[in-house]
């Protein structure tokens, strides 16, 4: 998979304060009162479920922050599939930098690793067919980066990062701007020529109005399978569908099969379980 990383200087900024709100006002009394301070140990970090690893950078930041003498060594990169006792990483050093900072590497990395693996599993239920399976702005506060990396780390794609990189004009919007035709001319009247705007609509003749408008996306919101195949076929290729609202695993599939473009899953960010790694000493 070819994904790149996410520059160390996005990433340190949220280990770091993570480090800071574990360590405290005194630092780790645990490992400071019962390891000596010149033991070296090695670790690994181990998937105790099979699932897809992500997470890894900022689990290595954990350790080289605390002490910059841990050496981490690789197996599986960001974006593999890890079977249930598969090592993903060793880690060597200083024994009370390890142990100090386990649990910030691991509650990034599991938590990343359970978006990944859940986005794998919707992106392997439809494929065969055209859709992408994208995220939404339904991330946790401050870390909408890191797991939008995540859900690319599975295969996924990526929707807007944020209210500013696209206009999606969604019914709240149209109900206060007086309607769907008012509310994307004056969006379009607004940007510029390289700003994209979607609008949401919930029923098919919504979606009809708006395409009389030439918006670039459609987003159709907790339409039913049947209704989904009726607005690709009204669309024909004019604009990029979306379908939204409470799809899993189980309709995955139902929901690409009817050709629409993307599919935007809130869960992925906001739900998907972690996935379970733990840090396991491995005698000299």
């Amino acid at each position: 998979m070819n994904l790149p990383p996410l520059p160390a200087i996005m990433l340190e900024p949220l280990v770091r304060a993570a480090l800071l709100e574990d360590l405290g006002r005194a630092g780790d009394l645990t490992s400071d009162a019962v390891i000596p301070k010149d033991h070296r140990a090695t670790t690994l970090l181990t998937a105790r479920q099979a699932g897809t690893v992500a997470g890894l950078d900022l689990a290595m930041l954990a350790f080289r922050l605390i002490d910059h003498k841990v050496e981490i060594s690789v197996e599986r990169a960001d974006g593999s599939h890890v079977a249930d006792g598969e090592v993903i990483a060793s880690v060597s050093g200083p024994a009370r930098a390890i142990l100090t900072a386990e649990r910030t590497a691991l509650n990034f990395l599991c938590h990343l690793s359970g978006i990944a693996t859940a986005t794998a599993s919707i992106v392997a239920a439809v494929r065969g067919h055209g859709a992408k399976i994208v995220c939404t702005r339904k991330t946790t506060p401050g870390l909408r980066a890191v797991e939008k990396y995540a859900v690319r780390a599975g295969g996924g794609s990526n929707h807007r990062f944020g209210l500013d990189d696209a206009i999606l004009i969604k019914d709240n919007h149209i109900a206060i701007a007086g309607g769907i035709h008012p509310a994307i001319e004056r969006a379009r009247s607004s940007v510029g020529h390289l700003v994209k705007i979607e609008v949401e609509v919930d029923t098919l003749a919504q979606l009809e109005e708006a395409l009389a408008h030439t918006p670039d996306a459609v987003l159709l919101d907790n339409m039913s399978v049947d209704e989904l195949r009726q607005a690709v076929a009204m669309v024909a290729g004019r604009a990029i569908t979306e379908a939204s609202g409470r799809i899993t695993a189980a309709i995955a599939q139902a929901v690409a099969a009817t050709g629409i473009d993307l599919i935007s899953i809130g869960w992925l960010t906001h739900s998907a379980p972690i996935l379970d790694i733990g840090l396991d000493y491995r005698e000299p």
